[in-house]
């Protein structure tokens, strides 16, 4: 266990290892409910990560899966105490019952994340990523999918969309964060062009304040675009520590966390590939000042 883990880290450390473990052993999650006595919602909600496991549960589960080594299990019951103190912060605001309801699981654990992160590595060519949204540009790309919430759903991921735009600038300091942004984004004014200029301009006070570096991905430019969703890589350690590294990924309605580490490593290289051919930032800069002028008359 690492020396000042957050609740966080240890959590996912602790379902990572469980996860691993039980695939190791070509275990079902029915099998180890069945075994443990426990209902399956259980086993699947501990290596979720949507609730904590105790001690006193841990050890004999740790020695049904195979795990023996007393070196890993100690370091595993001290992980599994630093992750158990979530339950001290249940006052945060995602977790509350309104919040619980409507946003997805996968939403949440990202907000969680965007809370500890160190650097957040965001890809779209859709839409500004969420966290540098200002509201009226969340409103209009929210209606988009109108048809397929309820009202209440979308006042609800309104507000936290907002909660997490608010959440990220409060710590200019202390995470890095970089958006590469295929032209469409900055072509596809969202919300008409008084919306989209001010989301623009809200772009690059954040630039301007060091919280953010953001490169433009040209339709001209010399490399192929492999992905067609938006992504998010997470680092809750040292930037390119691909082992504290987490992916989140949506399209449309639907959203993940990924800790598959393959699967992260993949994307993040990716990423820097597509980074290096993009608009340098002095570039970019220019290009959504001449947009926002051509948006504005």
């Amino acid at each position: 266990m690492a020396e000042g883990d957050s609740p966080t880290v240890a959590r996912r450390r602790v379902r990572m290892v469980l996860r691993d473990a039980r695939e190791a052993a070509r275990l079902t999650q029915a099998e180890v409910a069945d075994q443990m006595e426990w209902s399956l919602s259980k086993v699947i909600r501990i290596e979720n990560g949507d609730v904590t496991i105790a001690p006193n549960d841990l050890r004999p589960l740790l020695n049904y899966l195979g795990v023996k080594d007393r070196a890993v299990v100690a370091d595993m019951l001290a992980t599994a105490k630093i992750a158990r103190t979530r339950q001290t912060q249940r006052h945060v605001w995602y977790q509350t019952p309104e919040f619980r309801e409507h946003l997805t699981d996968g939403t949440r654990r990202l907000i969680e994340y965007e809370a500890e992160a160190s650097s957040i590595h965001s890809y779209s060519v859709f839409h500004i990523p969420g966290p540098l949204q200002i509201p009226s540009y969340s409103e209009a790309l929210m209606n988009m999918w109108r048809d397929e919430m309820s009202e209440e759903q979308r006042k609800v991921r309104l507000d936290g969309r907002q909660r997490r735009h608010d959440g990220v600038l409060a710590r200019v300091g202390s995470v890095r964060v970089t958006a590469l942004l295929d032209e469409s984004v900055f072509m596809r004014a969202v919300g008409g062009p008084k919306v989209f200029a001010d989301q623009l301009k809200e772009i690059l006070r954040l630039e301007e304040q060091k919280l953010v570096s953001i490169r433009m991905f040209p339709f001209s430019a010399d490399a192929a675009l492999s992905y067609n969703a938006g992504f998010d890589i997470l680092f809750i350690g040292a930037d390119n520590d691909l082992s504290n590294a987490v992916m989140y990924r949506e399209s449309g309605v639907s959203d993940e966390i990924v800790e598959d580490h393959a699967i992260t490593e993949r994307h993040y290289r990716r990423y820097q590939k597509l980074w290096e051919a993009a608009r340098s930032e002095v570039e970019t800069v220019q290009f959504v000042n001449k947009r926002i002028r051509d948006l504005t008359g």
